[in-house]
């Protein structure tokens, strides 16, 4: 280790939350915020009215602080984790939002009470739960390829 560089800094500087990437943890620890209010909200107000919606609110939440953790820690089995994640948050985006498409059944508006993060590809979100994690895909990609962490 160098002289003058404590361990805590050497270990909290993770390539994947460096440059852009600092941008992508910002937006994922936000979003991780808010799924997780908005979940909580959801089960502890009403679960009964819409189960399934707010569990998906809530799977969703985890997603977001699971990806958020695993984007900061340094080490190829956090990036592992968070490409799993990231992964698994793009097919539940494209799934939920799919089915709040084409099933009538489940057409309730993006900004409304039972919507989840994912609801109509996220459309609550000004769309961000389907770009994130392209975006965080990219950057995961990029950052292996330059082959430093």
């Amino acid at each position: 280790m160098r002289r003058g560089v404590s361990p805590v800094a050497k270990w909290s500087r993770s390539r994947l939350a460096a440059g852009p990437g600092a941008v992508l943890v910002l937006v994922y620890g936000i979003l991780a915020l808010a799924a997780s209010a908005r979940s909580l909200v959801q089960i502890l107000r009403d679960f009964s009215a819409a189960p399934v919606a707010y569990s998906l609110s809530g799977f969703a939440a985890v997603v977001y602080v699971v990806a958020t953790v695993a984007l900061v820690i340094p080490g190829s089995v956090w990036r592992r984790v968070a490409t799993v994640t990231i992964s698994i948050e793009l097919i539940g985006v494209i799934v939920v939002g799919l089915l709040s498409v084409v099933v009538p059944a489940l057409h309730v508006s993006p900004f409304g009470r039972d919507a989840t993060v994912w609801s109509w590809f996220g459309a609550g979100y000004g769309l961000v739960p389907l770009v994130l994690p392209v975006l965080g895909l990219l950057w995961i990609r990029r950052v292996e390829r330059s082959g430093a962490r």
